[in-house]
């Protein structure tokens, strides 16, 4: 290995008779990630604009603007 200077910074240089090696995929080699479980928001909300979620002692409101998008604050 020896060490080359471009623009003042040091660069390491090796001679490799392989740069990279060679990546194999092996298929069924991990398992599959569950579903995401998934709830529309119109079953969350249930016809109302507003819905107060409780996690760990904390209030968090989910609400419906009038342009149709959610918004989620503490």
């Amino acid at each position: 290995m020896s060490i080359a200077t471009t623009l003042g910074l040091p660069m390491v240089t090796s001679r490799l008779a392989h740069p990279l090696p060679r990546l194999s995929l092996r298929l069924g080699a991990t398992e599959p990630k569950p579903a995401v479980r998934r709830v529309s928001s119109q079953s969350l909300l249930d016809g109302e604009r507003e819905l107060v979620i409780e996690h760990q002692g904390n209030e968090y409101h989910l609400r419906l603007t009038r342009n149709d998008k959610l918004i989620l604050t503490k």
